[in-house]
């Protein structure tokens, strides 16, 4: 069918679809007289028009597909070999981007699909008959980043790592060593591309771990291959892994850099480095432990910039933000934060400090490790090779005038001991414990040693919390779920929420982690029950009575307000209720 809208004037187009008004129109025209250049240069540079509207109507006026990066169409096809047929540095000279092929037929996104000379010259460099389809320019650039930039040369990095010979190890290993550095900077990584192979691989494994918001690198070695994954929002992806004999060489350039000791392979070892990428750092813990097919090494990367402290954006609701507030500000007591590892304790306790600071407060932490600086808070790292242990610390700290002490676990007696007799003195106490609820919190401080009634005269409250996936906000698709997956599950929603998958967020379908949480406030019956020794149950039902929302419980609520979807909900909390 004929596009009537073809044989109209972009402008004249531009104000038929109510863009612009005529009046603007003539200005735009008035200014491109003078200035020269494009008429859709001058309307988007006079802020008339956005980028998009008017690659939209260029893309309706020339009958042209029109393609935006935020809906995932600007993805090229994988395993076509598409950035062989049109080569990096012509994508970005020109800002086109192959899509897809089909026989002889090539689609390209482009933001002048007007320009006949680039597509006759795409024509004579592919070999093919050119498609066009219309894309905004920072949307191709953007695109174009993502397909041949940091993940396509690490995938180049990796295959190129299996034509290593396995005798030029000794040399490999010599070009390592040399490459360390006091700080490692990946900015200037596409241009490194001379160095060592070893060296330009590890950068480009860290490099894309960033990109990805991955919170941990694990590289494992097995019989045959290596295994690379990282951990992204909680979950573990497999990354194409390099070539299995260049193990050795990837260990000992992670261990420089962290300033572990190459020679020593049958033990574990802990290091750390920094990298920078433009002003922003960040620390990577490494830990390498011997297998028996050889060292594996994970490195946990943590991104100061992106930790959220404060407590408004973790997750917590209104009234469990009311509850955890009434405690912080209470003068003297035990608040204890419990979850597994990897559950978010540490940044919700850093976001209680950054929330209670002040000069009028002495703060002092204890902390192995110390993960982030916040100013205003004397911290001290444990150094239980000398003997800075917990417990000596916290013995020091009460010389020290403190207001409020944060002790980052209780692993014994001693330390619990003096953390109830710091919050019995007229101190706030905050610390970790790793327990499965709140409520079990009590039995494990009783299982340490310590006295029933030191817990029920010290303990203020408790807080348990667990990190859910967060759906991607561009993507979530709404559905009605079954009443299979709703065996035994009360929902007040009909519609819920699972994720869908698209560019914004990786094709993962979750974007960033939140908490879920059950707080139990210690009121008079619960210091009754704790000091009489009866059985856990009892308190947990106690704490429910008292208004205590359970992990479930906050979970399924995640659920109901389409932040979360039902299977990671149930996944979180297995066994929570």
């Amino acid at each position: 069918m004929l596009n009537k809208d073809k044989y109209l004037k972009l402008g004249e187009l531009l104000v038929k679809e109510g863009l612009i008004t005529e009046a603007q129109l003539e200005q735009a025209v008035s200014t491109q007289r003078q200035e020269g250049g494009r008429l859709g240069e001058t309307l988007i540079k006079l802020g008339m028009v956005k980028e998009d509207q008017m690659v939209a109507v260029l893309g309706k006026q020339l009958n042209v597909p029109y393609f935006s990066f935020v809906t995932g169409m600007l993805k090229p096809a994988m395993d076509q070999g598409l950035e062989r047929l049109i080569p990096h540095d012509f994508a970005m000279k020109n800002s086109v981007l192959p899509l897809s092929r089909t026989l002889r037929s090539l689609t390209v996104a482009m933001s002048d699909p007007l320009d006949l000379i680039l597509i006759d010259n795409l024509g004579r460099l592919t070999n093919c008959e050119i498609n066009p389809v219309i894309a905004t320019k920072s949307d191709i650039v953007k695109a174009i980043d993502g397909f041949y930039g940091k993940s396509a040369m690490l995938k180049q990095a990796v295959e190129a790592s299996y034509d290593v010979p396995v005798a030029e190890f000794a040399s490999e290993s010599a070009a390592v060593e040399g490459a360390a550095d006091q700080e490692l900077s990946l900015d200037k990584l596409v241009a490194r591309a001379e160095e060592a192979p070893v060296v330009k691989l590890v950068d480009l494994i860290i490099r894309q771990a960033i990109d990805e918001r991955a919170s941990d690198i694990h590289i494992e070695p097995f019989k045959d291959k290596i295994s690379l994954r990282y951990r992204i929002d909680g979950k573990l992806y497999e990354i194409p892994p390099p070539a299995r004999h260049l193990h050795l060489p990837i260990i000992s350039r992670i261990k420089i850099l962290s300033k572990l000791d190459i020679a020593e392979k049958r033990l574990p070892q802990d290091g750390a480095f920094l990298v920078r990428i433009g002003e922003k750092p960040i620390d990577i813990r490494v830990s390498t432990i011997p297998t028996i097919y050889g060292e594996k090494v994970a490195m946990r990367l943590l991104d100061r910039s992106q930790v959220v402290l404060d407590l408004n954006q973790l997750g917590f609701d209104l009234k469990q933000l009311e509850l955890m507030r009434k405690s912080i500000i209470t003068p003297y007591g035990l608040m204890f934060l419990t979850g597994p590892t990897g559950s978010g304790k540490t940044t919700t306790l850093y976001a209680i400090l950054n929330e209670i600071k002040s000069p009028t407060k002495n703060i002092v932490t204890i902390e192995d490790p110390v993960e982030y600086k916040l100013e205003g808070i004397n911290q001290v790292q444990v150094k239980p090779e000398i003997g800075l242990t917990f417990a000596a610390a916290l013995r020091s700290f009460l010389r020290q005038d403190p207001d409020i002490m944060l002790v980052g676990e209780v692993r014994d007696l001693e330390t619990s001991q003096i953390c109830i007799r710091s919050a019995l003195t007229g101190h706030l106490v905050l610390s970790t414990l790793h327990t499965n609820d709140a409520p079990t919190a009590i039995s494990r401080l009783m299982d340490i040693g310590v006295e029933p009634y030191m817990i029920a005269s010290s303990l203020i409250s408790v807080i348990a919390q667990r990190l859910v996936r967060k759906l991607c906000p561009d993507c979530k698709e709404a559905y009605e779920p079954s009443a299979a997956e709703l065996k035994n599950i009360k929902l007040k929603a009909e519609l819920i929420y699972r994720a869908k998958g698209c560019a914004a967020c990786n094709n993962t379908g979750h974007k960033g982690r939140m908490c879920i949480s059950e707080i139990m406030v210690i009121n008079e019956e619960i210091k009754s029950l704790i000091s009489q020794k009866v059985p856990l149950q009892q308190i947990r039902e106690a704490a429910k009575a008292n208004g205590m929302q359970t992990l479930y419980e906050s979970a399924l609520k995640k659920v109901e307000e389409g932040s979360t979807s039902l299977e990671d909900a149930l996944l979180v909390t297995l066994g929570a209720e």
